[in-house]
């Protein structure tokens, strides 16, 4: 069993699926907007498509260096050694999204000054509203 050369098979397939995928959801999504003419609506269904997207894929790469790191353990040296860095890269990769996913709605936010919290009990980080001035 090539793990290795399993991994590599995937990854080269896999990285032009993810970013095919991606350009097709930005493509339905410029479509779907095209009758909302509200930059700060259309900034809003940015920030809910990221934190979804986020948050899916932040615990994806959490569960994913978890079973890499815990299988590379029970293999050789060597491919405990790749999984370890494969694993350390996965959950670097989950920070850096979790820090995405957080400042996400403060970025917006100061794109667009005119941009207020709804105010309620919504616990939404991009419920907000523009107001006009």
């Amino acid at each position: 069993m090539d793990i290795i050369g399993c991994m590599n098979a995937v990854n080269k397939v896999g990285k032009y699926l993810i970013l095919a995928l991606f350009a097709i959801n930005l493509v339905s999504m410029s479509f779907a907007q095209s009758a909302s003419s509200s930059l700060g609506t259309a900034l809003q269904d940015l920030c809910h498509m990221s934190q979804m997207f986020l948050g899916a894929a932040i615990m994806v790469l959490i569960v994913l260096a978890g079973a890499t790191y815990a299988i590379g353990q029970v293999l050789g040296a060597e491919t405990r050694a790749r999984a370890t860095v494969w694993a350390t890269a996965m959950m670097t990769g989950a920070l850096i999204g979790a820090i995405i996913y957080l400042i996400t709605p403060i970025i917006i936010r100061a794109l667009l000054p005119n941009l207020s919290q709804i105010s309620g009990t919504t616990t939404d980080p991009c419920a907000f509203t523009t107001t006009t001035t």
